[in-house]
């Protein structure tokens, strides 16, 4: 099985960079290492990500800074080209991925050697009907998230490929470290900001003729904050969606997410701080509630197979000492 390294890029991330840190450290198999990237934060991030590594010498866990200019594109790249592991993970400092998102990732690009990135669906951890919402969300960006023409290909149960070309999602994705390499000096600075970064990449993989795949069993969760912003705010990051086709013109889509996704806002704007305040008043972490019952699975059963492999003898003692 290929290694998969996960970088984090993080400005001012404190209040969700802890619970994100033990999702990536809490997995059916441990990450080759778990790279954060702090880029100039002026709140307590760096702290609580050093507390982490302290409380926690056993996890892969680094941080790294990216003080020479300040962006997610330059944090972004900063933390890929930093990363030694086959296949590179990258998500949001406020993303929470389920505890089997690591092994998923690298049976992915071990099974298909073509395939260099991968996405899935994610689901909004701060909002009601959590599972209802992945299963939406799984068909929304199976069928309209992709560009050149993409059409599903059904190629087995494990993994749903889609051909030409599914488009890598910021918050649940992952490349081939040799793609990315291949990208690397490509890939537009967008100086201006005014493009997804995500999609970029996903371009700049479908002009060198590299392969994308989507899997639903890669599932992340991420944070519904973007629907509390201004309406002037969303509209404008909804236009990175145009702006980035416009930069890449030599690439097509058929459907447009933003249509959807803006149609959704006024729902979502409206109920998104009602719901935080019920969370808030029944002192519920959300972030942390997110795989909670996943990985209280994996414990139990890491902790069976630890007691399995407990010779006899030191079992009969232990139960004798109580």
């Amino acid at each position: 099985m290929l290694n998969v390294s996960i970088i984090i890029p993080a400005w001012n991330e404190a209040e969700r960079i802890r619970d994100c840190l033990l999702n990536a450290t809490r997995q059916t198999i441990m990450p080759h290492e778990v790279l954060v990237v702090d880029n100039r934060s002026t709140d307590n991030t760096c702290a609580v990500v050093e507390q982490f590594i302290a409380e926690h010498p056993e996890a892969p866990v680094k941080l790294l800074h990216q003080n020479d200019e300040q962006g997610l594109i330059p944090t972004r790249n900063f933390g890929l080209n930093a990363a030694t592991g086959d296949v590179l993970g990258r998500f949001d400092a406020d993303c929470m991925i389920r505890p089997d998102w690591v092994e998923v990732v690298s049976g992915i690009f071990t099974e298909d050697p073509a395939a260099m990135g991968a996405t899935g669906p994610v689901m909004y951890y701060d909002m009601p009907s959590r599972h209802f919402g992945l299963k939406g969300d799984n068909s929304l960006r199976k069928r309209i998230y992709r560009a050149d023409g993409g059409q599903p290909l059904a190629v087995g149960p494990e993994i749903a490929l889609v051909n030409n070309q599914p488009l890598l999602f910021g918050s649940n994705m992952a490349l081939r470290a040799s793609a990315w390499h291949q990208i690397v000096n490509e890939v537009c600075r967008d100086k201006a900001d005014v493009m997804h970064e995500d999609i970029d990449i996903s371009l700049h993989l479908m002009g060198k003729d590299l392969k994308t795949v989507y899997s639903p069993r890669m599932i992340a969760a991420m944070s519904a904050r973007r629907m509390d912003t201004s309406l002037s705010s969303f509209l404008s990051y909804m236009r990175r969606f145009k702006n980035t086709f416009d930069a890449h013109p030599q690439h097509t889509r058929t459907h447009k997410p933003e249509v959807l996704f803006t149609a959704m806002y006024p729902a979502m704007h409206m109920f998104y701080p009602v719901w935080q305040k019920v969370l808030n008043s029944a002192d519920i972490n959300p972030a942390e509630a997110a795989w909670i019952n996943e990985q209280m699975e994996l414990a139990e059963a890491q902790g069976k197979q630890l007691y399995d492999e407990t010779p006899t003898d030191e079992v009969y003692d232990e139960k004798h000492e109580k």
